[in-house]
């Protein structure tokens, strides 16, 4: 099946700040552009950080250098001593689904898109991911029908019907084996747009092993 790449949805042009750049300028760029983050990069176009507003209003006072005396002239923050490191990047070869339960579970509005050297190609954010979800009933329908139903799993048509409303997929029907429905759930949840999926699909034979015949293998061992 076909999935959307990171790489289709990232936003190629991207603003950047480097280690040395001043704490001001940072924030005048993040007003300007209206963004929450910026991607830090070395002189190689390497990600090494990430400096978000969470950052610099956490940081607004820099904290003294260990090993700098108390009473020295710190001289104003850089970028490099208020990011995020190391950043938390995402290849643009792997799926937007990848990226979006990655930005979840970090709790994180954008990642940067690095190449297989850490060089930043893009940039891909939450407002991105959520053009996943809009897409039409009719084209989620199409997709469960030719790419899972008979394009993975080989159901003949009209043995399951799909129902989709605001892509929440719905599946009544019959499969041969028991085996074949948890496939078929996770199949469909893949699917770009999936926002759900509700299955009352049963099987006509279940060939899972059974408890009392794994038993009986136990036993003829001793």
């Amino acid at each position: 099946m076909k999935h959307i790449k990171v790489g289709d949805l990232m936003t190629g042009d991207v603003v950047s700040v480097t280690p040395d750049t001043a704490f001001k300028d940072v924030a005048k760029l993040l007003a300007q552009y209206d963004i929450s983050g910026l991607p830090v990069l070395d002189e190689e176009d390497r990600v090494v950080g990430v400096v978000s507003q969470t950052d610099l209003l956490a940081r607004t006072v820099p904290a003294p250098h260990p090993a700098r005396e108390v009473g020295t002239p710190t001289g104003p923050p850089t970028a490099d001593g208020v990011m995020s490191a190391p950043a938390v990047t995402v290849r643009a070869e792997e799926t937007a689904a990848d990226a979006a339960r990655l930005m979840t579970r970090r709790g994180i509005e954008r990642l940067p898109v690095v190449d297989e050297e850490d060089r930043l190609v893009g940039i891909i954010t939450r407002r991105d991911l959520l053009r996943l979800f809009v897409r039409p009933d009719a084209e989620i329908r199409r997709r469960v029908d030719e790419e899972v139903l008979r394009g993975v799993l080989g159901v003949p048509a009209g043995e399951i019907e799909v129902h989709v409303v605001d892509g929440i997929v719905t599946l009544d029907g019959q499969v041969d084996l028991q085996s074949r429905l948890p496939a078929l759930v996770s199949l469909v949840e893949q699917l770009d747009g999936v926002v759900a999926v509700a299955s009352r699909v049963t099987a006509r034979a279940d060939d899972a092993p059974t408890t009392q015949a794994g038993r009986r293998r136990e036993a003829a061992q001793w």
